[in-house]
């Protein structure tokens, strides 16, 4: 798979995490601290608690980072079962735990985005392309749920 390919996901994996660069966005808000960190940045862990719509953002959050080690756990090759409901139990965190996820979700992304350099694109181009349209997704509904957050305060 060319070099192309490989630079077009990292653009999008890092507009999803880490906002848009300066030459704008491809398809998030264009302004800057947009992307999942700036979401998350200066939450509390009370506000990642809140239940809105029968969910937190912690919850969200750590689903995000389950999902990534996922795919990167797939294309090593290692086997393993999928437990997607575990990755939806957390509703209560303290900021301790709250920044173990942050922390964790962030070291996820990173590692992605380096092994996109040295992964067969060709055979895993599918599920590296799920992960940013399934990281964009939850994006928008934390950001949905701030919006709520915002109105409640």
């Amino acid at each position: 798979m060319s070099e192309t390919w490989a630079s077009s996901i990292k653009t999008l994996l890092k507009e999803t995490f880490e906002g848009p660069g300066n030459g704008g966005s491809y398809y998030t808000d264009s302004r800057s601290n947009t992307g999942i960190f700036g979401t998350l940045e200066g939450l509390t862990a009370e506000d990642a608690s809140l239940s809105i719509n029968g969910s937190t953002i912690a919850a969200h959050s750590d689903h995000t980072r389950y999902y990534l080690w996922v795919i990167r756990t797939m294309i090593r090759g290692v086997d393993f079962e999928k437990d997607w409901d575990a990755s939806w139990t957390i509703t209560q965190v303290d900021e301790e735990k709250w920044s173990e996820i942050r922390k964790g979700l962030h070291r996820e992304y990173v590692t992605l985005l380096t092994e996109i350099d040295t992964i067969d694109l060709e055979n895993w181009l599918t599920n590296v392309n799920a992960t940013i349209a399934h990281s964009a997704y939850h994006l928008g509904a934390l950001r949905q749920m701030i919006k709520t957050l915002e109105i409640e305060k």
